[in-house]
């Protein structure tokens, strides 16, 4: 498995999403998963305080880890609210330490590699954040910090706030990113390149769009993420949508002997910047299947091809 740069950090260039541990997976099934990912070489591991929902996840991937922890980077989240509390949440700086330690608690480790904001705090100044955060670093709790659903000026401010005030600077950010939704190479994916920040892309398949799971005309499966979310007229609008698409990127990636779902991830992770690339799994063999993309790396002129494709510009 090829390692990317996160900061200081070294990840595997594929990672394991962790938000369906608690909904989906409860603590047997979550281990299997974390330990075939492992055993695959996937390294870094993306949960979030609110994920399981209110901490679960990061339970049971901390247990899941045990006797391993050394083996994985531990990328969890703070910002959002848990369970409604009025009282959680946000990025100040009373909230960030306790959310610190809660998750530290949760993962049953001394430290958190890669510490990420989950979403924007406009009404927290950044360098209140900033400050929170870099006091967690030099308390050796947290060894990198990071952005996610941030837009491209807000990162540039903060990345500037941290230079001229001496804080430990983002070192990566973290948004949706795929071949049907592609919105971030415009702005977001050259602003972290310019600014030397790894680019952590998550839905690499498009909610299972790009995973082979979904037939136009069909309803989702009831156990795939649009069976368990979305409305199953809303669904149906989505899938059949997009079928035109998925069906030219399936037939170019059969033609290259491979799946769809293994040209969806290989395509991100082939591209410079982007990685660790956050792919979920409720069973071993997808976190296998994920792991295995890997090893298929796309030339410059196949990125751009393929991008071509899912944006209807080649026929």
């Amino acid at each position: 498995m090829r390692v990317v740069p996160v900061g200081s950090l070294r990840a595997s260039v594929i990672g394991l999403g962790c938000n369906q541990f608690g909904p989906t997976c409860d603590a047997g099934e979550t281990e299997r998963v974390v330990r075939a990912a492992l055993d695959a070489g996937i390294s870094f591991f993306d949960v979030a305080d609110e994920y399981g929902p209110d901490g679960v996840a990061e339970e049971y991937l901390g247990r899941a880890l045990a006797g391993r922890r050394d083996e994985a980077v531990i990328a969890t989240k703070f910002g959002l609210r848990l369970r409604g509390d009025p009282a959680t949440g946000g990025a100040g700086a009373r909230w960030i330490a306790r959310a610190a330690e809660d998750s530290l608690r949760r993962l049953g480790t001394d430290r958190i590699d890669l510490y990420q904001q989950h979403v924007p705090d406009p009404g927290v100044p950044q360098e209140e954040t900033l400050a929170a955060l870099d006091r967690l670093v030099r308390d050796g709790k947290v060894q990198e910090v990071g952005v996610c659903n941030m837009e491209p000026a807000a990162v540039e401010q903060r990345v500037g706030i941290a230079g001229r005030a001496g804080f430990r600077r983002p070192a990566s950010v973290q948004d949706r990113y795929n071949l049907l939704r592609q919105e971030a190479a415009d702005e977001l994916l050259p602003c972290a390149r310019r600014l030397g920040l790894a680019f952590l892309p998550f839905f690499p398949l498009a909610s299972g769009m790009l995973g082979g799971r979904y037939r136009p005309g069909q309803p989702p499966p009831a156990d795939s993420r649009f069976g368990r979310h979305l409305e199953p007229g809303h669904a149906r609008h989505i899938i059949d949508r997009d079928a035109a698409r998925v069906a030219r990127l399936t037939a170019w990636a059969a033609e290259h002997g491979r799946g769809v779902a293994e040209l969806a991830i290989a395509w991100l992770a082939s591209q410079p910047g982007v990685g660790p690339v956050i792919a979920g799994a409720t069973r071993p063999e997808q976190a296998q299947t994920n792991a295995a993309a890997a090893a298929w790396t796309l030339t410059e002129g196949d990125v751009r091809h393929v991008a071509a494709l899912a944006r209807h510009e080649v026929r």
